[in-house]
């Protein structure tokens, strides 16, 4: 449980409310997470944050402070976006579904929330492998800050304690299917065909690739995005 929590962190997203990050910090420590990163922070008002993070208050003394959200992600294999838009072409994982997804995966893992206003923009959407959102009454569909984090936490502290059993077929964990889906990305701008991406990954993804098979497609749809000079890398 130690490893796979360690290998995990929390991004917040210009948190405006520094009771959010109080009582954010207070569910990550009870859920045993103790990497967490802040994007561009439009409070700095940590002292009133402390008022409500009872016993957390040492993460609020070492946030990673961030001005990007790649520079956040940087090292991640794995990353989890949340958001309470549906969008075309990528599926709404739950956060049970999220939490057991990045639970195998090999490698450093994320989870990413917008902040209070407007959630995840547009970019930061692109910028994650996958989304979740947090089921709710349409007429309120949209979750407070840190209650999102806190079920988060939860969900994926109960992941560590009780792992999905292993297939006989050994299908390629999904920090190899995100390295597939940035590859695709890499290979459609190059031929001038962006929008193709999710519709040809969630083909790719209906195969059930192995991990071998995911370096192969990997390796080959970046070659495709390198043969175009203004392909971003």
């Amino acid at each position: 449980m130690e490893d796979l929590l360690g290998a995990l962190r929390f991004v917040l997203c210009r948190p405006r409310n520094p009771q959010n990050l109080g009582a954010a910090a207070r569910a990550l420590r009870c859920a045993g997470i103790s990497r967490w990163a802040i994007v561009d922070p439009h409070t700095l008002d940590f002292a009133s944050a402390r008022r409500v993070a009872v016993h957390a208050e040492d993460l609020l003394d070492r946030p990673r402070i961030c001005k990007t959200l790649p520079e956040a992600l940087e090292g991640c294999a794995l990353s989890v976006g949340t958001t309470a838009r549906p969008r075309p072409e990528r599926p709404l994982l739950t956060p049970r579904e999220a939490a057991l997804t990045l639970s195998q995966a090999r490698g450093e893992i994320a989870v990413v929330f917008g902040d209070e206003r407007g959630g995840l923009t547009a970019e930061e959407v692109d910028a994650v492998d996958l989304l979740s959102s947090i089921p709710g009454d349409p007429a309120q569909p949209s979750w407070n800050l840190a209650q999102a984090v806190a079920i988060y936490a939860y969900e994926l502290r109960m992941a560590t304690r009780n792992p999905r059993e292993p297939s006989r077929r050994p299908d390629a964990d999904p920090a190899a299917l995100a390295a597939v889906d940035r590859a695709l990305a890499e290979a459609t701008h190059a031929v001038g065909k962006p929008s193709a991406r999710r519709r040809l990954f969630r083909a790719l993804s209906r195969s059930t690739l192995s991990n071998r098979e995911a370096a192969l497609w990997t390796a080959f749809l970046r070659t495709v995005g390198k043969r175009n000079p203004d392909a971003e890398t």
